[in-house]
């Protein structure tokens, strides 16, 4: 079975980390664009693939794909002869999904209520508890190597690097001299910055 895959992205947006996972897995793809300025990510052609209307999704054969953390576990484990993605057997493989998850789970969920300067829900219903207990489990994942697993780079730094570097410059996450040392190891490899520079290509293109 062919490993093409169409990935359906929108410039400046969350599917900007599943375009970097692509390229640093040296993946085949075929790239649907959407903008979002114009609603096409709530048109009908794009529902048929996410009622959610919401980037990325990824298509392979006949396997569709949607949300972050489920896109990158597809890829990482359709490519692995890239090594992101620890091996079923390898002790890194729960702390890989672990952090994959956590993503979406809790710090995403715990952003968008500081963004809004709102409280979270009480204890016994916020899905991350507070802001603070969300910080402190990411720091201290931190502070064991130089990436989120340690000495190993995975997908989930793919993941991780990106949201940092755009929550640190919107000043949503402090950028402590960890974090920022982190998101500078991330953004500098080859495939993050090919996948940058695509994006700001065909960023420009849809304003012209």
């Amino acid at each position: 079975m062919t490993r093409k895959i169409d990935f359906y992205h929108a410039p400046n947006s969350r599917s900007g980390g599943t375009l970097a996972l692509l390229e640093e897995l040296d993946a085949e793809y075929e790239l649907h664009l959407l903008s979002l300025k114009r609603g096409e990510q709530r048109q009908s052609a794009y529902k048929t693939i996410n009622p959610m209307s919401k980037v990325p999704a990824i298509r392979h054969g006949d396997a569709l794909i949607t949300e972050q953390p489920a896109v990158f576990m597809y890829l990482a484990d359709l490519y692995p002869e890239a090594g992101l993605a620890p091996a079923i057997d390898d002790p890194l493989r729960g702390p890989y999904l672990r952090w994959l998850v956590f993503y979406g789970s809790c710090f995403e969920p715990a952003l968008v209520d500081r963004s809004l300067n709102r409280d979270p829900a009480p204890p016994s219903t916020s899905p991350y508890g507070t802001w603070e207990d969300v910080m402190h489990a990411l720091q201290g994942q931190l502070a064991k190597g130089p990436y989120m697993l340690g000495e190993r780079f995975t997908a989930v730094d793919v993941l991780w690097g990106g949201a940092l570097h755009w929550t640190t410059l919107f000043k949503l996450v402090p950028e402590t001299p960890a974090i920022r040392a982190y998101i500078d190891r991330v953004i500098t490899r080859p495939g993050m910055q090919r996948a940058a520079a695509k994006d700001a290509e065909l960023l420009a293109q849809q304003a012209a």
